[in-house]
């Protein structure tokens, strides 16, 4: 059943974003300890929303023209996207349930 997060970078984000699907990407660092909490919960949402939504993790360290973009300063920052936009955002390491309820209200 593992569907892993989708791996973000400069060059394939605006193609992502530009899906049509709602989108979930998570700016993170491999030296950020908050980061590595909410990893996991990043990767079982990312099966759990298999077909309705991508979700997606940017490594800022490797990608900081995206990261720049969207004036991303502490990690880990979660945006959603609808339609190419952000719709919404988290900061910090929070509740899988806080996440999801987010993202289901990114699908509707």
């Amino acid at each position: 059943m593992s569907h892993k997060a989708v791996e973000i970078n400069d060059s394939n984000f605006e193609s992502i974003i530009a899906s049509g699907k709602p989108v979930l990407v998570d700016f993170w660092a491999e030296w950020c300890g908050p980061c590595k909490m909410i990893g996991p919960v990043v990767e079982e949402l990312a099966g759990e929303y298999e077909g309705k939504a991508i979700v997606g993790k940017v490594n800022v360290d490797f990608n900081p023209n995206t990261a720049a973009k969207f004036g991303i300063r502490s990690i880990p920052t979660l945006l959603f996207f609808k339609d190419g936009q952000v719709v919404d955002k988290q900061i910090g390491a929070v509740a899988k349930s806080a996440l999801a309820k987010k993202l289901d209200g990114v699908l509707v």
